[in-house]
């Protein structure tokens, strides 16, 4: 029996609810695949970049509190997500035609909230 992504430590609604947009249904599929393409996929799937979204994830996968990461490992942490980050925004940019690629970098085409 597979539980819910929400039954882990830190993992609410809105988390379960964005790992089920990028095809992560269960407490075993995240834990499968691990923080990082966790969060690739979330990338992937329309959920913003956020440095405490990022770490949430690691700490819950670990069963530790959500604010328990600190120090060096916190610093370590935010070089992974900075990498995930830049590699998503590369593959965006690599996605994207040309054209619509050029009006965004000069300001013509809405920014997406």
């Amino acid at each position: 029996m597979s539980r819910p992504v929400s039954s882990l430590r830190n993992l609410g609604p809105a988390v379960e609810a964005a790992c089920a947009r990028a095809g992560i249904h269960s407490a075993e599929d995240l834990i499968a695949l691990g923080a990082d393409e966790t969060y690739r996929r979330l990338l992937a799937n329309g959920t913003k970049p956020h440095f405490i979204g990022y770490y949430v994830l690691v700490m819950a996968l670990q069963g530790r509190p959500w604010n328990d990461c600190q120090g060096k490992e916190k610093d370590d942490l935010r070089i992974r997500f900075d990498a995930l980050k830049t590699e998503h925004a590369a593959k965006k940019k690599k996605d994207r035609p040309e054209l619509e690629a050029i009006l965004d970098e000069i300001g013509v085409i809405p920014r997406k909230l």
